[in-house]
């Protein structure tokens, strides 16, 4: 077990970092970061010398690639950081740089078990990208075919093994302090959750056998869709380490200039993107939660391809109908009935009133409801149901947070295809025709058959347990198990003062980024 000191010097070593470039200029400036912690920041950057504009993506790069994953994930929140700084972190989505090949090929060797020129008969050493985890070089099969080798950086498990190990370890030293203080904001977002959700996310993206599973489950999930396409596995080029897949030649959609010269559709580019998202998240409950432009390329005849599904999301049914319900009853203004479904769901803790969240809700939604379709906002929705949360006591959904990212995501992709496009009106018919077929009297009637069997079947088990171990249906699943961690206590010598000091300055910044 790693001991507190190295958590402690890990922690003030990134605090440092990040001041040392800037980052922390944000938090320091907030009116509603609580102003202890200010004053930490403050004091994180004393003597060092702050550039006149923030770097954050220098920050993160410096700090390691766990950090870097924090970065990719708050450049898709501009809501939350801010233009300027979700502008400078987007370079961190695959622009990075590259280990030379003579230190990537025996990873690849290796992994395969077999040597290069075996398995390729081309293959470039030069890559077209490089990331936090993993790097991509293009190359031909001895069969002839082209495609995308990705070669995950030697080391780089250890590397965040180490990070979430203190990312672990500093969440329960905040929610130590924060149930000493008598609880708040901070138990109800759950930081010890939420890296543990991230755990979860980050052990898939290392192990590229499963980044391939996913790639081939969702393109059998998505055969409804043929206008979005998910480019083939090479499962003899494939292992852990290694992932060989179809070369996807098209045009990224970051590149609108490009996209108009070549004559593509734009509208039809970002309703396909759009929709393609509704099937996977709702309907199929299997989404790519990773939807940023450089992972998006525009094909022939208004198709789109999807790249790099190290990141994917998962809801089962009964979630997936609650949330359809959700979004719907936004769409139509009906808050009473989305008020209800948060209170059902247990979103909502049950001793606030129904109706004055109804009344919350409306104020979200009206003001949204006035607005030109170019100006309403998906984005705009979530930043304002943000800020009611802390009135109601709602409890940090870890499951919900790759799904409120990536609808963010897919809205800023399709708005830059298409200023003019609103994912309401957009994803209103599909919506509607879900909740219709997957809700109408004949699934209704049986659903309750099915869940009236069940329910009898497991009697006297049910009997014999607490309705408040069990979520209601769509709410959140049981938290995973979280390890025991050492809490540091504070109260005496001034080694447990400098402890605190620097959990109190790096941690609580650490944790930020990640609620982010």
């Amino acid at each position: 077990m790693t001991h507190a000191i190295v958590h402690t010097w890990r922690l003030l070593k990134w605090a440092r970092t990040l001041a040392r470039h800037g980052a922390l200029q944000g938090l320091e400036r907030d009116p509603n970061a609580p102003a202890r912690l200010r004053r930490l920041v403050r004091l994180a950057r004393v003597g060092a010398r702050v550039p006149a504009s923030p770097r954050y993506a220098d920050a993160f790069e410096a700090i390691g690639p766990a950090a870097v994953k924090f970065g990719q994930t708050l450049a898709t929140r501009p809501d939350i950081v801010g233009e300027e700084a979700a502008l400078d972190l987007y370079r961190l989505q695959d622009a990075l740089p590259p280990l030379p090949f003579e230190t990537i090929r025996p990873q690849i060797e290796t992994s395969l078990g077999r040597p290069i020129e075996s398995l390729f008969a081309h293959f470039e050493v030069e890559p077209v990208g490089a990331a936090s985890i993993a790097q991509v070089h293009r190359a031909v099969t001895t069969d002839g075919r082209t495609v995308a080798v990705k070669v995950l950086r030697p080391g780089v498990e250890e590397e965040f093994a180490r990070a979430i190990d203190t990312y672990e370890w500093a969440a329960a030293q905040i929610e130590a302090q924060d149930r000493a203080a008598g609880g708040g904001e901070i138990g109800r977002l759950q930081p010890r959750l939420v890296i543990a959700t991230f755990k979860r996310w980050t052990a898939r993206e290392l192990d590229l056998r499963r980044e391939a599973a996913s790639a081939s489950e969702l393109a059998e999930t998505m055969a409804a869709e043929p206008a979005f396409h998910v480019p083939a596995i090479d499962w003899p080029r494939t292992s852990g380490k290694v992932l060989t897949l179809e070369w996807i030649d098209g045009i990224k959609l970051s590149n609108r200039a490009a996209l108009v010269a070549a004559g593509y559709d734009l509208p039809l580019l970002a309703k396909t993107l759009v929709h393609a998202f509704l099937r996977q998240a709702i309907a199929e409950g299997f989404f790519h939660a990773d939807l940023h432009q450089g992972n998006l390329f525009a094909l022939p005849v208004n198709r789109i391809a999807a790249i790099d599904f190290g990141i994917m999301g998962r809801i089962d049914r009964r979630a997936r109908v609650w949330l359809a319900e959700i979004l719907y009853g936004l769409i139509t203004g009906n808050y009473r009935r989305v008020a209800e479904i948060h209170f059902e769901a247990g979103y909502v803790p049950a001793h606030h009133d129904v109706a004055e969240f109804a009344t919350a809700l409306r104020a979200v939604g009206e003001p949204m409801r006035g607005l030109p379709v170019k100006e309403m906002s998906i984005g705009m929705m979530l930043d304002s149901l943000f800020s009611i949360t802390r009135d109601f006591d709602m409890v940090t959904q870890p499951h919900l947070l790759l799904l409120q990212k990536t609808m963010v995501m897919v809205e800023g992709v399709a708005t830059a295809l298409d200023p003019d496009i609103n994912l309401w009106d957009t994803a209103q018919p599909f919506v509607e025709d879900w909740i219709r077929t997957e809700l109408g009297p004949e699934a209704a009637v049986a659903d309750r058959i099915v869940a009236d069997v069940k329910t009898l079947y497991r009697l006297p088990d049910l009997v014999r347990r607490i309705e408040a171990r069990f979520p209601a249906p769509g709410g959140a699943p049981p938290a995973p198990p979280l390890r025991e961690i050492e809490i540091v206590r504070i109260g005496g010598g001034w080694r447990y003062a400098a402890v605190a000091l620097a959990t109190a300055v790096a941690s609580v910044a650490a944790t930020w980024l990640v609620i982010g």
